[in-house]
């Protein structure tokens, strides 16, 4: 195979196993690693609603040029917990980039790339944005993703708006209660509306699925779509970090970013719009056929993504 020549996509039936379990702050985070303990250090985060297998062809593909590559399951995905039955089932943007911290401290890792998409690509530009000494450089699809919850009120364009309908729908306890009744049927539409070209197939999407089924998946959800609106209070033991990323702090690290062009959530730009947020290098990218669940749909883009920064 060429280096950019596509490499065979993993079957339906293969998972990234055997998983390991480690305590890092609050969470008891499930996760999977491939590589060499001494190569390269790789933080790959995971977004809604999806799971680590967004990562089953990536992973392997950086795993064989060296790295090490950790592949966690998100707060409230797959067998990741809380330790305390008292902790709130925050999914603020501060606690999803505070427990990625939390685990590089667990496993030792000082320095990593932190790469990621949706609510892990917002995990990864928040420790790229407030702890830069750790991170070697930020893949991030859909380029600054640190919400700007003081102005989230102001209204998109209505063609925007649409798309976000999920969003809207769990503002409301009608909408807590669909999600807890309907997590397969809304995440497989969600799906099918943001990656339009994707051609997952039912063996593929209940490989995820399965990680939904997780007893606070519902919680964390919620709260990170009303938390987002300003409509929910944030866990306190993250008020200090969501007060700097209230200040939308540029990332400094090295930085690729990535849109899919077929992205139905996220439009694909040309990066100008964001292009401030970004004081260090930057390259951004529009990967031709992808939607949102970019790392899944265009493994070998994502994965050159990463590299680029590790051999820079």
């Amino acid at each position: 195979m060429t280096e950019n020549a596509p490499a065979a996509r993993a079957p339906s039936s293969k998972r990234l196993e055997p998983l390991r379990q480690v305590d890092a702050g609050p969470l008891s985070i499930a996760y999977y690693e491939a590589g060499p303990a001494d190569g390269p250090a790789v933080m790959l985060m995971h977004g809604f609603p999806y799971d680590i297998h967004s990562y089953v062809d990536v992973a392997p593909q950086l795993a064989a040029q060296g790295c090490r590559v950790i592949v966690p399951y998100v707060r409230g995905y797959g067998p990741t917990r809380f330790r305390d039955v008292t902790t709130p089932r925050s999914g603020e943007q501060a606690a999803v980039g505070a427990d990625m911290m939390a685990l590089m401290d667990a496993l030792g890792i000082g320095r990593a790339v932190f790469a990621g998409y949706d609510w892990g690509g917002r995990a990864a530009c928040v420790g790229a944005a407030l702890w830069p000494e750790r991170c070697v450089g930020l893949v991030s699809v859909n380029s600054y993703l640190i919400q700007d919850i003081a102005n989230a009120m102001a209204p998109m364009h209505p063609e925007r708006e649409v798309a976000l309908w999920y969003q809207y729908y769990f503002q409301l306890e009608r909408g807590r209660a669909g999600l807890a009744a309907n997590r397969r049927k809304i995440a497989k539409i969600l799906w099918a509306q943001w990656s339009p070209n994707w051609a997952f197939d039912d063996a593929c999407f209940e490989r995820t699925a399965m990680a939904h089924d997780n007893p606070d998946y519902v919680d964390v959800v919620i709260h990170s779509y009303r938390h987002r609106f300003g409509l929910a209070e944030g866990d306190p033991q993250y008020a200090e970090i969501q007060r700097r990323l209230a200040a939308l702090p540029p990332i400094t690290v090295p930085a690729m970013t990535l849109d899919g062009a077929d992205d139905g959530v996220a439009p694909a730009t040309d990066g100008a719009a964001s292009a401030p947020k970004f004081s260090g290098r930057r390259v951004h990218r529009v990967v031709p056929g992808a939607g949102h669940n970019l790392p899944q749909e265009a493994p070998e883009a994502f994965a050159a993504a990463v590299m680029e920064l590790i051999k820079t």
